[in-house]
Order: C-alpha cells, then structure tokens, then sequence
C-alpha cells in the first residue's frame, strides 16, 4: 500500500485489530495492593466495541509486554481471538499473528501507546495510536485518536473502521436488537 493511501482507504482493508493492553485498554496505570495483587482498570465501552468488530467479522488480539493474568482473563471475557503475553517484540508478534492467520500486512490495523508499539505500528497497514502517546509514537501514526488510552480510545478506532467498510449502522443495529431494543433505523 502506498504511504499516501486515506486512513479510510487503509481502514476498508482491516481484517484484524491487534491492541496492546497497558495505556490503550488501560489508562496505563498500574496499581499494586501491599500483597503485590496488581489491578487495572478497562473500559466498558472498549468491551462493546470488540463485541461489535467481531460482529462485523473483524479477528482481535490483545498484545502486551507484560505478563499479567488479568490480560488474559480480559481477553478471555472479551472472547478475542489471541492474547499474548511478554511480547517485548511487537513486529515479531504482528508478523506471527499475521502467518497465523495467513493474512498481508495492510489487513492489520494495531493500535498502541508507547514505544514498545512502535515496532508493531510500522508494519501494519493501519497504525492508530491514543491521544496521550508520546510525540515519537504519534509521528509514526496513521491515526491519533481524540480518546486517551482507557477512554474509549479502542471505540474509537473500531468505529472508523467499521463506518469505512460501511457496516457500522447495521453492525450497531444488530447489537441493539440481540439485547431487546428495536434498533436504531
């Protein structure tokens, strides 16, 4: 894909959403109890929007440098298709989950925070980053969103992809009436 194409281009090709976990599921803080127990904090509405991608077809995967269990217990109640944990090397990770899947570069969209992403953002054909990312990862980005990460910054980018494919209104529709509304048309 030429480094010109419109982020609506590249988000009409997006197959799979790759997320990091601590500053883009997470406001990024940590907090730890006397015992060492370390809680995190996620927003409902991100919950929602993965929800929605796979709704709309879209595979997901959580990739965090960390070792946490409470990613994977996310993960597992988000019902996304890999988590991986300890991914120090994020390209490497995207490149596997790419052979996995058997899929090209420009059907990834991978959305971070930090430098540890940035890897990961310069293979993919989508690289969205949170409005509080440093200025060296926001310059490697297709998309800042207006979200800080924890926010509602993964919403975000899964509605941009979904209203490029067109699918966003039927996707919500559907959401809407599974969980006893009439819809939204």
């Amino acid at each position: 894909m030429s480094p010109s194409a419109t982020v609506a281009e590249r988000a009409r090709r997006v197959r799979f959403l790759v997320m990091d976990v601590d500053g883009v599921l997470t406001d990024g803080r940590m907090i730890l109890s006397a015992r060492g127990d370390e809680l995190k904090f996620f927003h409902a509405r991100d919950g929602v929007a993965l929800a929605l991608a796979r709704r709309a077809g879209l595979l997901t995967a959580m990739v965090t440098g960390e070792r946490s269990p409470i990613a994977k217990a996310r993960g597992t109640r988000l019902g996304v298709d890999a988590v991986v944990l300890g991914a120090r090397r994020k390209a490497e990770t995207v490149g596997a989950l790419l052979a996995r899947y058997r899929l090209r570069p420009d059907a990834m969209a991978y959305i971070g925070d930090d430098l540890l992403d940035v890897p990961a953002l310069q293979r993919v054909g989508l690289a969205v980053v949170v409005a509080d990312a440093p200025a060296e990862v926001r310059a490697v980005a297709h998309v800042v969103t207006r979200a800080r990460g924890g926010h509602g910054a993964v919403r975000e980018c899964v509605e941009l992809i979904l209203r490029a494919q067109r699918s966003w209104r039927r996707v919500v529709d559907a959401y809407v009436r599974e969980h006893g509304g009439f819809g939204l048309r």
